[in-house]
């Protein structure tokens, strides 16, 4: 059977770019436009702890506000019933909110350079971190404590980053589960034999890719496609069944005036 989907790889100046970016202030003069970085980031639900107005709870960290967003929909859980045993009141009082990655982008934007404004803090899912730990082990590099792994892979003598093509357009996807991407390189290894052995799969936090399309206006940043996790793939299917609607991302970005929590209670797992 004639594959569905094509493959090319390209080296561009992504992988560059994404790999020597900082934490740094971004030259907004060099960023790509924030509607661009949004509509890379808006496929991606992610869920966050809210009261009934819609507003984040919160802890203080080194005297800044910084609220949590979990990628996984079941640690988020976790935390919120982790708050009804240790904070029953205020746990009578808040909820497990889905919100788009793009509103939560367009939130923390809102919030930068203001004194009292609210940190966005993203919370990993725990078995993808140990994963992305080995691989950057085997890539001879360390793993950034705290951060969101990305998983992506290069391929080719070049060692130029997989793209697929779909609908004509070019894409780099970038997984939050390694396993999705293993599906896609065994399907890959099938259809290019001649190329399996040249794979290489490398890891790249959401936190710095999302502060290179900040400070960098490369083309090439706009082919990344981000792949949610299988559980959100799920959550995202069940959204439009029970909604009738096709676009599952319809939540609004949390509101500006938090609730607070106790301060142990929202750490990194």
């Amino acid at each position: 059977m004639k594959s569905l989907i094509r493959w090319s790889a390209t080296l561009g100046l992504v992988g560059s770019a994404i790999l020597g970016v900082g934490f740094g202030q971004a030259a907004k003069v060099l960023a790509l436009p924030q509607d661009q970085i949004v509509k890379t980031l808006q496929p991606v639900p992610v869920f966050t702890i809210v009261d009934a107005q819609g507003a984040p709870i919160v802890r203080q960290h080194e005297n800044k506000q910084v609220t949590g967003v979990f990628i996984s929909q079941q640690d988020a859980q976790k935390f919120f019933q982790q708050l009804q045993q240790q904070n029953p009141e205020l746990a009578k009082k808040v909820k497990v909110q889905p919100v788009s990655l793009g509103e939560v982008y367009k939130f923390s934007q809102s919030m930068e350079g203001k004194p009292d404004g609210l940190n966005i803090d993203y919370v990993p899912m725990n078995d993808e971190v140990e994963l992305a730990k080995q691989v950057m082990n085997q890539n001879g590099q360390q793993y950034p404590e705290g951060v969101v792994p990305l998983f992506v892979a290069r391929v080719g003598k070049e060692q130029g980053y997989l793209m697929i093509e779909r609908n004509n357009e070019s894409r780099i996807p970038f997984f939050f589960e390694k396993a999705q991407l293993q599906q896609l390189l065994e399907r890959f290894k099938k259809e290019k034999p001649d190329l399996a052995s040249t794979v290489k799969i490398e890891v790249i936090p959401l936190e710095i890719m999302i502060a290179t399309m900040k400070e960098k206006n490369d083309e090439m940043l706009t082919k990344i496609e981000l792949v949610p996790s299988q559980e959100s793939l799920q959550f995202i299917q069940s959204t439009i069944q029970n909604r009738g609607q096709s676009n599952p991302q319809g939540q609004s970005a949390p509101q500006n005036q938090p609730a607070q929590s106790n301060p142990q209670n929202q750490q990194k797992k």
